[in-house]
This record gives C-alpha cells, structure tokens and sequence, in this order.
C-alpha cells in the first residue's frame, strides 16, 4: 500500500539529503527498522550494491538491502495466502490465521488488536486495525512465533511432590572448567553452572594450609581454591536463576578438623538458608518437595547415624566430637570412582597379569572419620553406598541416595531397567562421568532420564551433543532447574520399561516441514556470506525413539535457503523425547561442518508456522539467525 513506502522514505529521509551513504549510516538506518540483521550478511549485500565500488550507496540501494534482510519471500507467500487483497490482514483475517494456522483456539479480535498493536509499525495501519506486510513480519519473527511454547518459559508443574519425583539439573566437578587432570578449577564454574538453573553442584574438598579446605580434583595437578570463597560465590548466585533449592554434594577428603571449618563456614555464610533440620522439626516419612524447600540449600554428603538421632541432638553443640565407620570398596570399579590422574600424568604402569586373566575383584574397608557438626548439616541427602535395588528396599531410608558412575548405571538400566525406575520412584540416585574422562567429555544424560535417575550430571564446561540435550531438557518449567518426572516414572509400582515399551503413552505423529533459513552462519571456508547449509533433526528419548532424518543441500546460501521439506516421525513416549535442529555445512560428500543448533522438549513445541533461533556449540545465541518451519503433531 502507498503508507508502507510513505513510511519507508519517512524513516531514510534524512539520512539521504546528501544523496549517498556509507555502511556505518546503513547500519544505523537498519536498526532504525527494528529489524535484526547479521553485520557479514549486511556488508557483503552492501558490497553487491555498491557497483561503482565508492563505499557509497544511493537510497534505491539501500532499499535493496533491505528487502533482501527483511522482505523474506516466504513470509510473504504466507501473508498473501491469508489476505484478501494481498496488501493487509482485516482483523478478522488475522484471527483466522491464528485460530487455523498458529493453532490458538482461544484467540479473539481483542487477541489480534493487541498484536497489531505491538507488531504494526506503520501508524495508519495501526489505526484501522490492520496488519501490513511489515507488521506480520515482525510478529513472524518475534518472541510469540518461536517455537518453544511460551507458557512453559515459566514455571508451571506442580512442585509440591517430593524431590525424588523430579529431575534437577546437575553439574560434575563443578569447579573445573576445563580438563580433569591438568585444567584450572576458578569460581566461574560454580557462578556459570547456578545462571544456567543448575540445581546440584559437587564440591570436593581437601585438607589446605592454615586450617583452610580447599577445593580441586584430588591427585590431580588441576589449580586450587579455597572452600571459603566457593561458598561466598555459591551464597551469592545460587537464586538468581531459580528460586529452588540448591544441593551441594560434597566430596569430603578433608581430616575432621577441617570438616569442622566446612560446616561453619555453610553456616554462617548460608545463614537461614541452610538446611539444618527438618521443615517442622519433626521426622517426616518422606522427601519435602521443591515448593517446601524454595531458597534453601541441602547439604549432601555422608552421615553419621540416622535422622532421627540428629533430630533429638537439635540445640546442642557437637564441635569437637567425630565419628568413624568403616567403608567397603568392592571393586576396581569402585575405586574407579573418582581415580587418582596420577597414573595417566606420570606414565606409572599398573602390574601386568601375564597369563593369569583377569584380575579378581578386591574386596577392601577403609576407616572413614567424619566430624558430628558436619554429619548434622546431612539431613534430606545422606550418601549410601549402593549395593542393590534389593537391599535398598529392604534396608535404605527415604533420605539416603546414592552415587553410580554411568558404566555401572548403563549396566544396571540394561539388566534391570524396571527395578531401577522402581527404585527411582522411592530414593534420589546420581550418575556422573567415568574417571577415564579426563578431557572432561560427557556421556548420553537421555539414557539415565529414561529410568528415572534424579542427578544426572555432566560437565558443564563440555559442549557438544550431551550439554545440548542438558540445555534443552532444562528450558522447560520457566527454567528453573526441576522437572517433574512423567507419571510412569513416579508410580512405585510402574513396569515400564524403556528397552521395550508396552502400554500406551501417548504416542504421537510429528511432521515438521523445514521452510527456510535466515542469515545463518557463513561457512568456515566462505570469504564471503555463503555456506551450504543444510538441516538435521534428531530425536532423543526411549532407544525405539531414537532417530534423525536430514534435508537437502542448498548450495551457496546462508543468507536465505530454501529447503522447503517435510519430514516425518512416529514417537512412542513423546514425554521422553527431546528434538534437536542442528544446521550444517556440506563441506564435501562425506563431511560436514557444525553452524548452529537448538533443543527443546518435543512437547514444549508450539503448533504451526515457527521460527527456531539458534545456538552456537557454546550455547550462546546466534540471533539473528534462525529456521523458519510449519510443525504439526497428534496422537495416534
């Protein structure tokens, strides 16, 4: 219509009164336009405009420029396809294409006038109560067309169960943020961990000069720092993400002196947020749940005696006095556990068995020594050794847990999966790294999720694969660190079963039609703003939903590419599943390279026409570059 290129001219104006401008005025005049816009795609369209190669453009130039950042054919086609004179949407258009194309069946005129009135540059338009291409434009590529449904940014699950019914976000080594062996330890990873919503954190502590524990991977040449400042930093980020509670494991290495100087500096620098009792003071028979515990922190580590006994203790002062039981390690693997890197750093050979087969599996106690004023601080998480789902019916308390490396929880998920969601359904079990790890790599948290394990850690320092099904699962319920666990995960008498699944849950058909992309990431070979990008989507969650199909290639186009594709899914335990969007560039036949990605929740994925922003492999945004696609998905 006339007032769209009325409104143009009245916004570039001024800026041409000379007749040219520079790329730094076009930059500006952009921004002008509260369009997002890439700074490479830009100055190499500005390039391809300015033909007497003057660093000069003229205003039809510019106009150019910007048709080709905003004026997205795609978009469009779509508009036109939904408007009757192929210049507005009526209000009652604009209703329609929410209701059949967005899937809002609750929207209304009041809807649609509250969109024209944020979206709707042009002020006559907005008058009328119309939407103009530029304004359903902007509404195409904003926060309310993403697809990650924005009522899950906030939390809305019901977190009044107890813990155990819940996954939380979990950090291994939290203090490292680089390798296992030779890397720093710094205060950036416990700061960083608690702004991603991270809600369990390990501290290992050890004896340190002066009477301070200090914190770092044992036996290793990895930096140290001081206990102290851990929990000064911990005190201070611990809520700014989430207002729900924070466990901090504790690898506890230190004499029962030093343990004392642990327990008093949680103490007084925690202050009332500490957990140092029970909720009313009296023995419950079960896990408080998030809601009961908002703002506060729980210690995890070992125990001396029950609950009950520390309970009838409240009041007293127990500084001075410790505790010593004896501890069985069962095996290789058990030692494993959290390895000495002293044998990979110094090349030191383990004895050969020539001829004589495996090794047979020790059996060793050692004596453990733990002060009473830090055992007392251990009230909802005290450290069990696992023995088997077996005797944990039989003899675990409700507040004990347990910590398995993933080669023992894979082996036990794949011999006993049912047993272990059981056992998930009653006590609290954490999985981290195994100690051959030492480049701080991650495993598949998908497969622990899936039998209901609670802490699944990683090293949140690692990107790759593992940190984006982390970053992924975690932008669910507001982001704040707890997921409460599907209802057959939570049933103690459960019988499901991941390696094979019976029963109905909700099985669904996915369909999602990759449209295009906008202003990705050139290739790493370009000169220039090119790439040839093309798209995967991957599911994650039971083994039988396990999948990934890939678009074509669109050569030389990062700036605009079309794929439009249609890919399609049949998913068994969609309350499992995870997509990832991964964008790539075909370098040759065999190989691609990485440009961007996003994860999410196949439930928390909205209906209809979606931009998808994406990440780079550090999780950071890469905005402006996104996908656009059209998803649909039902109930078989």
């Amino acid at each position: 219509m006339a007032f769209s290129f009325t409104w143009f001219l009245s916004i570039i104006h001024d800026k041409f009164r000379k007749g040219r401008i520079s790329f730094e005025n076009t930059l500006e005049l952009l921004t002008k336009f509260d369009i997002p816009f890439d700074y490479v795609h830009v100055k190499y369209i500005f390039k391809a405009n300015d033909t007497l190669k003057t660093g000069q453009i003229s205003i039809e130039d510019f106009r150019g420029i910007y048709r080709a950042i905003a004026h997205r054919c795609e978009i469009h086609e779509l508009f036109k396809s939904h408007s009757q004179n192929s210049k507005i949407l009526q209000l009652s258009e604009l209703v329609q294409f929410l209701r059949n194309q967005q899937f809002q069946d609750d929207a209304n005129e009041t809807t649609a006038s509250d969109l024209i009135a944020k979206f709707e540059p042009i002020e006559e338009a907005k008058r009328n109560r119309e939407m103009t291409f530029e304004g359903f434009l902007r509404y195409m590529s904003s926060e309310d067309c993403t697809l990650f449904k924005k009522e899950h940014r906030t939390v809305y699950q019901d977190m009044t169960r107890p813990l155990c019914e819940y996954f939380i976000s979990s950090s291994h080594n939290t203090y490292l943020i680089s390798d296992q062996l030779i890397g720093p330890s710094h205060l950036w990873g416990y700061a960083s961990a608690l702004m991603k919503g991270c809600r369990c954190l390990e501290i290992d502590c050890w004896d340190g000069s002066n009477n301070e524990p200090v914190v770092y991977h044992g036996h290793t040449l990895t930096s140290k720092i001081s206990f102290k400042t851990v929990i000064q930093v911990i005190s201070k980020y611990a809520f700014l993400a989430s207002d729900y509670p924070v466990i901090l494991s504790l690898e506890n290495h230190c004499n029962p002196k030093q343990q004392e100087v642990i327990a008093d500096y949680m103490k007084t620098t925690l202050g009332d947020r500490l957990v140092t009792s029970t909720i009313d003071g009296k023995m419950p028979t079960e896990l408080p749940s998030p809601e009961a515990l908002k703002f506060k922190i729980i210690v995890k580590n070992k125990k001396l005696g029950t609950l009950e006994e520390t309970l009838e203790r409240v009041g007293t002062d127990s500084h001075g006095q410790t505790g010593e039981f004896e501890e069985l390690q069962t095996s290789d693997e058990e030692l494993d556990d959290k390895p000495s890197a002293k044998e990979p750093l110094l090349k030191k050979r383990r004895a050969s068995w020539k001829g004589a087969g495996p090794p047979r599996k020790k059996q060793k106690m050692k004596k453990v020594k733990l002060a009473l004023v830090l055992s007392e601080l251990v009230i909802y998480a005290k450290s069990r050794k696992f023995v088997s789902f077996e005797d944990s019916r039989e003899k675990q308390k409700f507040y004990e847990n347990h910590s398995m490396n993933e080669g023992k929880a894979r082996k036990a998920a794949k011999a006993q999966a049912t047993e272990f969601i059981q056992h998930n359904t009653r006590f609290i079990t954490r999985i981290y790294p195994k100690g051959i790890r030492t480049n701080s790599s991650n495993y598949n948290p998908q497969e622990f999720w899936n039998v209901g394990c609670q802490l699944v850690a990683l090293n949140f320092q690692t990107p790759g694969v593992q940190m984006d099904l982390q970053n992924g699962k975690y932008l669910d319920n507001g982001g704040a660190g707890y997921i409460l666990k599907p209802e057959f995960l939570r049933h103690r008498d459960t019988q499901f079963n991941p390696f094979s699944v019976s029963g109905n849950h909700g099985a669904i058909s996915l369909t999602i039609t990759l449209i295009s992309g906008h202003q990705l990431p050139p290739s790493n070979l370009s000169r220039t703003n090119k790439a040839d990008p093309l798209v995967v989507v991957e599911i994650y969650g039971v083994p039988e939903d396990q999948m990934k199909q890939q678009s074509c290639v669109v050569k030389g186009n990062a700036l605009c590419p079309r794929w439009n594709q249609t890919l399609s899914f049949h998913i068994q335990v969609p309350e499992l599943a995870l997509v990832r969007f991964v964008v790539e560039d075909q370098l040759s036949l065999t190989s691609n390279d990485f440009l961007g990605q996003y994860t999410l929740p196949l439930l928390s994925m909205n209906k209809g026409y979606r931009h998808i922003p994406l990440l780079s492999k550090l999780g950071v945004s890469l905005n402006p570059a996104s996908l656009f696609v059209h998803v649909w998905y039902s109930q078989q």
